[in-house]
């Protein structure tokens, strides 16, 4: 890949990251989960605190404990939730803000791209409940067609998001936003 189709694929990656923001701060729910492969991995470790000397054991494994270890269908399952109305911890809703920064391509291979990216995910609820959550996410991405030159579409599915937050405590009552 030369220097101009990498520097096309970090725009495109950044601009489908932008997009998928917008959908979830604008709660289209139902149209993020198009930009979800039907074999994704929505997964997130639980953080301790380690010495030095176990940083390998900073975070849980695949497998283990975590806050998130979702398929396609939990994902759905749980937009469903939200929009019955039946999620008493969103009802009345959360009002959210995704960031994300520092995006940065690791690895192509074929139709797939692998991606590591900031974010900082900001909630307020009720009237003075406000939640903070930051970290980084490694995605891996799928190119899929693009429509017509005049539909502006996202040109990519997530088929794996790994979400690694900063915080070892999570002060939230609750997780139910997605990330």
């Amino acid at each position: 890949m030369d220097a101009g189709e990498r520097l096309a694929l970090q725009f495109d990656v950044e601009q489908f990251f932008y997009h998928e923001a917008a959908l979830l701060d604008d709660r289209e729910f139902r149209a993020w989960l198009d930009l979800v492969a039907d074999d994704m991995h929505y997964w997130m470790p639980i953080r301790r605190t380690v010495t030095r000397d176990n940083l390998d054991q900073e975070f849980t494994k695949i497998g283990g404990m975590s806050y998130f270890d979702d398929d396609k269908d939990d994902l759905v399952m749980r937009v469903e939730k939200l929009e019955a109305g039946s999620a008493w911890s969103e009802n009345p809703a959360s009002r959210t803000r995704h960031f994300v920064s520092n995006v940065r391509i690791l690895e192509t291979y074929r139709d797939e791209i692998a991606v590591e990216a900031a974010f900082h995910l900001y909630r307020s609820r009720l009237n003075g409940k406000i939640d903070h959550w930051i970290g980084k996410r490694r995605d891996r991405l799928r190119r899929m067609e693009q429509g017509s030159q005049q539909e502006i579409q996202p040109g990519f599915q997530i088929f794996q998001r790994h979400i690694f937050l900063d915080q070892t405590i999570i002060r939230s009552t609750n997780l139910s936003n997605l990330f």
